[in-house]
């Protein structure tokens, strides 16, 4: 198993944060399968994969198969939430540096895809209501 899918691993079964962050590039692009655009940036990655642990990391979560190639691998996936069985892979890409420079993830079937986008929909927006506002624009 290559470097950054062990810590990979690491980071998903303990939800390290801090970890997740130092596995990284700083212009990681993600793609969500509830999201239209690319999200470009650690920051933005981070808070999307820091989210999807909460949701679908849950007891019920498990990597069901892996593939690897030079610098990629995929990571199929299963969980449930909320009665839902969800199944995904995880498509991730690093660069020669070790880090994760591309991570696409992609669900089935569509009720699935629909209860994921309605957790994440509210982590997300949980998150934003938490995050500090400065008074310039506030």
């Amino acid at each position: 198993m290559p470097g950054p899918i062990q810590q990979w691993h690491q980071i998903a079964e303990a939800h390290d944060v801090v970890a997740l962050g130092r596995l990284l590039a700083d212009d990681v692009v993600f793609e969500s399968p509830v999201v239209h655009t690319p999200q470009v940036g650690k920051p933005i990655t981070t808070l999307y994969l820091q989210a999807a642990m909460h949701v679908l990391g849950n007891e019920s979560f498990r990597y069901l198969n892996e593939w690897y190639g030079e610098h990629s691998a995929v990571l199929e996936f299963q969980s449930t939430c909320e009665g839902i069985l969800i199944n995904g892979v995880d498509m991730i890409e690093w660069n020669a540096s070790g880090k994760i420079s591309h991570f696409k993830v992609m669900v089935r079937p569509l009720k699935a895809v629909n209860k994921l986008h309605e957790l994440m929909g509210r982590m997300l927006m949980a998150s934003a209501s938490r995050q500090p506002t400065s008074s310039a624009t506030a």
